[in-house]
């Protein structure tokens, strides 16, 4: 990734940065910081992952959409003859972006962890940690003192560090915070340390497939048991008609056992993603946890038999991978 930027001119030194890591709620953070800024009249930059309406949502420019085939071929040709990774592609690309479009200060969000992650390079004057939760324990650790140690490996000496949850004070200022802000908002407290002063009002963002309401019906990634657990309580029923799709690497069981809260009735699918659980095996890992429960492997298909299935006064909540809810947006070209 150094060696790709070096290439580049190092356009990661071109403005200042906002660095988001943590387990659960990093795009909104990132999202809502960027929006805070750009009300202030900064010119901003977001990055996040993974995307459900498409590439482009990944890297914004004042709020807008990347012309992601202008911004890759920015960092083509040294990106493969470096063999770099898709992400660390398209994390090159995105900070070659921001530095083309002269924007004040950049939000970028880490992929996995912190340490070794392709964004681990900005050297961020504000660091956000929004929670730390068990997931990908086989690369971070099986520990959530471990797995937060990585994330805070992105802190750099002298930073400012936003914690969602105080309880990593020590950990951040182990890692060389100078200061260390307690937010129950992190992306707002990230642009108010950014600007160093508070601010007033609030803000919109739109981001696809978390937490999209369309008339009773749900739309929300969820894609390890913490997060499984925050969609639940947000919820204003318990009847839904539930459709999922879960990775390989997740803790499938602990999320059912969540979602059953949400409904008693699921319908399994499985998202395009290589590392989806097969339908049939969800349904499967299912079926002792709700009353009604069926495999449709294909996303659309299970969508409209999760309708089916809810008739005309029920509701409908899709959820688990966000892989799920990318591939609906690309068979709809919207969120239903």
């Amino acid at each position: 990734m150094r060696a790709l930027l070096a290439e580049l001119g190092e356009p990661q030194r071109a403005y200042p940065a906002i660095h988001v890591v943590g387990t659960n709620g990093k795009s909104t953070a990132t999202r809502r910081a960027a929006a805070f800024l750009a009300r202030e009249g900064l010119s901003t930059g977001a990055y996040t992952s993974p995307h459900v309406s498409g590439w482009g949502e990944r890297i914004q420019v004042d709020g807008e959409d990347a012309d992601v085939e202008r911004a890759l071929e920015r960092v083509r040709r040294p990106a493969e003859r470096l063999m770099a990774t898709q992400f660390e592609v398209l994390t090159a690309a995105a900070l070659a972006d921001f530095a083309n479009a002269g924007v004040d200060v950049a939000v970028a969000e880490a992929g996995l962890g912190g340490r070794l992650d392709a964004t681990n390079v900005l050297e961020a004057r504000i660091v956000v940690l929004t929670n730390v939760a068990l997931d990908h324990t086989d690369v971070l650790g099986n520990t959530r003192e471990a797995i937060a140690a990585e994330k805070l490996a992105v802190v750099a000496p002298g930073a400012t560090v936003v914690l969602g949850e105080p309880e990593w004070e020590p950990l951040a200022r182990e890692h060389g915070a100078a200061s260390v802000v307690h937010a129950d908002d992190p992306g707002r407290a990230a642009a108010e340390a950014f600007l160093g002063r508070q601010l007033e009002g609030e803000v919109e963002i739109s981001l696809p497939g978390r937490l999209d309401l369309v008339g009773d019906d749900v739309f929300a990634g969820a894609h390890n048991p913490a997060g499984a657990e925050w969609l639940v309580e947000q919820l204003p029923r318990n009847n839904y008609v539930i459709v999922a799709s879960v990775l390989a690497d997740k803790d499938a069981g602990a999320m059912l056992r969540t979602l059953a809260r949400a409904g008693r009735i699921l319908v399994a699918t499985t998202s395009a993603n290589a590392r989806a659980v097969p339908a049939a095996e969800l349904a499967s890992l299912a079926a002792p946890l709700f009353d009604t429960v069926e495999a449709v492997a294909e996303p659309g298909e299970a969508l409209d038999r999760a309708r089916e299935l809810a008739g005309g006064d029920g509701a409908v909540l899709v959820t688990g991978s966000l892989y799920l809810l990318a591939d609906l947006f690309v068979r709809l070209n919207r969120i239903p």
